[in-house]
């Protein structure tokens, strides 16, 4: 059983930083693919980004691309989101998620979240 616990989340203008983090605990992180999706207030969940373990492979949201970056530290037990150029549209509660490599389908892991908030 993998816990997951996200940090980092904050009120920030439009066009600041934020980076948040997720440890993980309860497995072996190495072996898991790692994810961040986010839902904001009236909307669905939507993916984020990703991160494989094998490689790594990192794939992005179009809403994100060349703006965030996902990275993981398996040393540590964490996986990070790097948000730059933050933009109102990108508040949201964000999760973080994970998946056993080559035999999960879907996240099946889950953290409670944190609220990232960016004013205009």
């Amino acid at each position: 059983q993998v816990q997951l616990v996200e940090s980092g989340g904050g009120l920030v203008q439009a066009g600041d930083s934020l980076r948040l983090s997720c440890a993980a605990s309860g497995g072996t992180f190495r072996y898991y693919d790692l994810a961040w999706f986010r839902q904001a207030p009236g909307k669905e969940r939507e993916f984020v980004a990703g991160i494989t373990w094998r490689g790594p492979i990192t794939s992005y949201a179009d809403s994100v691309k060349g703006r965030f970056t996902i990275s993981r530290d398996n040393a540590a037990n964490t996986v990070y989101l790097q948000m730059n150029s933050l933009k109102p549209e990108d508040t949201a509660v964000y999760y973080c998620a994970a998946k056993r490599s080559g035999i999960a389908a879907t996240y099946d892991y889950w953290g409670q979240g944190t609220q990232v908030t960016v004013s205009s």
